[in-house]
């Protein structure tokens, strides 16, 4: 079974940048990337095919965020600018067919935590 893990949150003030990496232990179809507070249900924030590197974006990373993969690494990665304090959460990339749903994934990594500060 193919294992992700995430790495490159941190706390960054509002307006900065953070860039998010999943390493993938073997080959994959499509990486997602979700986040999540507490009490509350994965969201969506976007994810990306590999080989034709379509990529889709939910409604919080439209216009501020990028999803980016390497095929010859298995590695994928979410570009976050201007971010905002309400991005603050625990985000988790995840492997799988693609879609928006959390139940299209398979395998999910450990999930790393980004603070925006006001």
């Amino acid at each position: 079974q193919v294992q992700l893990v995430a790495s490159g949150g941190g706390l960054v003030q509002a307006g900065g940048s953070l860039r998010l990496s999943c390493a993938a232990s073997g080959r994959i179809y499509a990486m997602g990337w979700f986040r999540q507070t507490p009490g509350q249900e994965r969201e969506f924030v976007a994810f990306i095919t590999w080989g034709g590197g379509d990529a889709w974006y939910g409604a919080p990373a439209q216009g501020r965020f990028t999803i980016a993969r390497d095929d010859a690494r298995n590695m994928g990665y979410l570009q976050m600018n201007n971010l905002k304090p309400e991005d603050t959460a625990v985000y988790y990339c995840a492997f799988g067919n693609g879609g928006t749903s959390p139940t299209q994934y398979d395998s999910w990594g450990q999930g790393t935590q980004v603070t925006v500060s006001s």
